[in-house]
């Protein structure tokens, strides 16, 4: 079943006021659908369908508990999505969206994801090998320049490591995430922060 971004829209607001710290995951998510729609369209890709992934890719902060595990937001999102009977390409965006180069350890955090003898660290270490598509680099990319508003990478980078901290793999993941920012330039034939001109009131 597809999805469209109005849809996408109304199941992430009505989580508002629910949960303590929903309304940052929320406002997050809509900056990045968004902020990915403007580089759909400079592509002349799929506005819509890139929102609707960007609207979602973090539903599963709804659930979010300590307890529940490795990658609780990316294995709950996917889950949800799908017990909604929406297609696998959304569900899949909750999972593939943390991970760049189709790498379990290319994350920005360290949580519980050392933990290899839970169920979810193979199966996302197998979902992510799967090809991601324009579609999803896309949101990788807004991820990581989006807060509630849209930032250089390199700012979104110091929220990152001041918020988490730095880790055995944080200058793989920076680095990584500076040739999928180049990866859209050298598509676009410019930079990528021409799109956005408010980032410069955003430093």
């Amino acid at each position: 079943m597809k999805l469209t971004s109005k849809e996408a829209l109304k199941l992430i607001e009505k989580e508002q006021g629910k949960k303590q710290g929903n309304e940052r995951w929320i406002n997050h998510s809509i900056c990045v659908g968004n902020a990915a729609s403007v580089i759909a369209k400079a592509l002349n890709l799929d506005e819509d369908f890139v929102k609707t992934l960007g609207y979602i890719h973090d539903i599963g902060k709804k659930f979010e508990y300590k307890e529940d595990g490795v990658f609780p937001h990316a294995i709950k999102g996917y889950e949800y999505i799908k017990s909604l009977g929406y297609d696998e390409v959304y569900a899949g965006i909750c999972i593939k969206h943390s991970f760049l180069n189709n790498d379990i350890d290319c994350i920005s955090n360290d949580r519980d994801e050392t933990d290899k003898q839970n169920p979810n660290y193979e199966f996302v270490k197998e979902y992510i090998k799967k090809e991601y598509s324009v579609y999803e680099k896309i949101i990788n990319l807004c991820d990581l320049m989006c807060t509630t508003k849209v930032l250089t990478v390199d700012k979104r980078m110091m929220d990152l490591l001041l918020r988490h901290g730095v880790f055995a793999k944080t200058h793989y993941h920076i680095e990584e995430t500076m040739k999928l920012k180049k990866y859209f330039d050298n598509l676009l034939g410019y930079n990528l922060y021409d799109l956005f001109p408010e980032i410069k009131n955003n430093l």
